[in-house]
């Protein structure tokens, strides 16, 4: 079937064909069009993609429905004394799809608006201009790739009944009293995060040392502490070696010969790109371990043919794949933008505590520049009075280079995501202390955190010590 403006000839051609109609494809097809360029959009499922079907979008309503639940849990320490009575999860559910649902018809209807021909189905590159979709063909002087990620196993590890991934935990309707996260990164310690505050006992394994190893270890390592606080249970740095299952639920152990019962494995070991079968070996397109490899112009060295999003190697985050999908659209029409700096990207983990960050880590930092040559500063959140009011810790890391810009914003506490916005900004525009130092910051707010950082990183704190 196709929807929305459909071709009513085989062969139709476009100025830009977009294979894939996630947070790539569609900003590629939105830009593309604005821009006059007439764009085919090709996808088997609905425009919108992992993030806001199955990812970013309905995991952050769980996540926000979690938050409501620790507050009813624990008003009294704010003097407002309620009780938690259940988890009514066919309600969350029902608020989770209300929201997915506004979205999508406010991006289908901006896609009708932009005169974006739809054809729904699986495409398959035939050509290096050619995308056959349900029998039919059609070309495009530009191809632009966005097929997205699929949630990954480990070999071995077969997904079904009670192992689960984000996929299928997203879709739950009750809560397990036990479960068991494979894996602690972002995904993995999202929904841990969600099922504490839902009420499940929560067990994490990790391979690597840290939770959200990715960060800066001086956040994983806070993180950790909060976790534990929280009684959020986890083993680092040591390898899943199996799991069992039965109505009972899953036995998992693993190589160091520990065990663990729950109700529920959730497999959170990533995402990998959605490269098989769609036709990009046979038209010269290089793969690495699914991924398709680019230039910094994101085009992929065969004919017009570019990639965006998760199949292109780096961060697998939307706002990663809606700039570049923004960016090619913008390459095609000839507008010169510049090129994406990945290390400008802001990250951001939405738990409990939340963890945002842009830029260098302080490891990476002095990799990239020496370690004589890297210059870092801590404020604690304990000296900001909004953080006091919502009754969160944590602090803002600023990593710059000596007597230079500051290169990168780490921080953790509740709603610091809505921080870093600041924090990119300061970064890619390659702002001192100095600079950031003399903005005035709006009182009493978390944002205030940001300013007094780098009033103490230019040497004149104000609720901070020297």
């Amino acid at each position: 079937m196709r929807s929305l403006h459909v071709a009513d000839t085989n062969g139709t051609a476009f100025d830009i064909v977009v294979l894939g109609g996630g947070s790539g494809g569609y900003a590629a097809a939105l830009r593309a069009a604005q821009l006059g360029k007439s764009v085919a959009l090709i996808e088997a499922d609905k425009v919108g993609g992992t993030c806001l079907h199955v990812g970013c979008v309905p995991t952050k309503a769980l996540l926000h429905a979690a938050e409501l639940a620790d507050h009813a849990r624990d008003g009294a320490h704010f003097g407002v004394h309620t009780t938690l009575d259940r988890i009514d999860m066919n309600g969350v559910n029902e608020y989770k799809a209300t929201v997915i649902g506004r979205l999508y018809k406010g991006l289908q209807g901006l896609i009708k608006s932009r005169k974006i021909t739809v054809f729904e189905g699986y495409g398959k590159l035939v050509a290096k201009d050619t995308v056959e979709v349900n029998g039919e063909r059609v070309t495009g002087e530009y191809i632009v790739l966005g097929t997205g990620s699929y949630a990954r196993s480990l070999p071995g590890l077969e997904i079904g009944g009670r192992v689960i991934t984000s996929d299928q935990a997203l879709q739950l309707d009750w809560v397990p009293k036990s479960v068991i996260v494979l894996g602690g990164g972002v995904i993995g310690s999202e929904f841990a995060s969600v099922w504490k505050s839902f009420g499940a006992d929560v067990t994490i394994i990790e391979a690597l040392p840290h939770l959200i190893a990715n960060e800066d270890e001086s956040l994983s390592k806070a993180f950790e502490r909060q976790f534990r606080k929280r009684g959020i249970n986890f083993n680092l740095g040591v390898r899943f070696a199996g799991v069992t299952q039965d109505d009972n639920g899953v036995h998992v152990s693993l190589e160091d010969g520990k065990t663990f019962d729950a109700d529920l494995l959730l497999v959170a070991v990533g995402r990998g790109p959605r490269t098989s079968g769609v036709g990009y070996e046979e038209q010269g397109i290089t793969l690495d371990r699914g991924f398709v490899i680019t230039d910094e112009r994101l085009h992929t060295g065969v004919g017009n043919i570019y990639a965006v999003g998760d199949i292109v190697p780096g961060l697998q985050l939307a706002h990663r794949g809606f700039a570049q999908g923004i960016f090619v659209a913008e390459e095609i029409a000839g507008l010169k933008p510049a090129a994406i700096v990945e290390s400008g990207i802001p990250r951001v983990t939405y738990s409990d505590p939340e963890v945002a960050s842009v830029g260098l880590t302080e490891a990476r930092a002095k990799e990239v520049h020496g370690a004589d040559a890297v210059e870092t500063l801590e404020y604690n959140l304990g000296g900001n009075g909004k953080s006091q009011i919502l009754g969160t810790q944590g602090f803002v890391k600023l990593v710059r280079q000596k007597d230079g810009p500051v290169i990168g914003v780490h921080m953790i506490g509740a709603r610091v995501g809505e921080l870093i916005g600041e924090g990119q900004l300061i970064v890619n525009w390659e702002a001192y202390p100095e600079d950031v130092a003399a903005l005035v910051h709006a009182h009493p707010t978390q944002n205030e955190a940001l300013g007094e950082a780098h009033l103490a990183l230019a040497g004149k704190p104000l609720h901070a010590h020297n």
